[in-house]
């Protein structure tokens, strides 16, 4: 049997999601918490093998939970269901250690799916949240990157100064700022210094 915590703030949400679990032959809900803090507590007493875990609830969001969860000597598998489908409520709950994230609108067999797999040491992910981790992972990996140095003068450019000044402050020779600055153009595919500091600033590397 795989033994199961619930934790969600909504007890009609809560009632209709244990009810899911507690048809299938092979799971057993262990307990039900309306709280983050409560799950960890109830994880710690019960040693259920998957935490079935909301994120926005009250004293303890399921992020945090999570992280506490995993501290144990056994921790259990964390499985998110929830509403939210944000970037930032998708990479903070993977971040915290979570084996999956689902929606709450997913049918029942895809749950009782998610909770085998995550259970037997797999990722579950529901269809949209997979696809948005692909778009950050996508849009992350097209930030170039600079070298420390290259960075440094482009500060300097962008605090006005010119290339003269920039050698001086950086005790370096004027053609080496040139070529530094080459490899930025290089990297930011823009042509001029008000543009590289403008498409820097944008990918948040200013």
């Amino acid at each position: 049997m795989i033994r199961v915590v619930v934790a969600d703030d909504h007890p009609i949400v809560r009632s209709g999601v244990v009810a899911t679990l507690a048809a299938a032959p092979d799971i057993e809900v262990v307990a039900e918490a309306a709280d983050g803090a409560e799950a960890v507590r109830l994880a710690e007493a019960s040693a259920p093998d998957v935490v079935l875990m909301d994120l926005r609830m009250p004293v303890l969001g399921g992020a945090l939970a999570t992280e506490q969860l995993l501290t144990a000597a056994h921790p259990p598998r964390v499985l998110v269901l929830t509403t939210y489908d944000t970037d930032d409520d998708i990479i903070a709950a993977i971040e915290a250690g979570a084996s999956g994230y689902l929606l709450k609108a997913a049918p029942a067999e895809e749950i009782l799916a998610a909770v085998r797999a995550v259970h037997a040491g797999k990722t579950a992910l529901a269809p949209s949240i997979a696809a948005a981790l692909v778009s950050r992972v996508r849009s992350t990996a097209a930030v170039p990157r600079l070298s420390g140095r290259e960075l440094e003068v482009l500060r300097l450019v962008a605090s006005g100064l010119s290339n003269p000044q920039i050698a001086a402050r950086l005790f370096i020779g004027e053609a080496t700022v040139k070529t530094h600055l080459v490899h930025v153009f290089e990297k930011l595919a823009v042509d001029d210094r008000t543009r590289a500091v403008t498409r820097a600033q944008e990918l948040g590397l200013l």
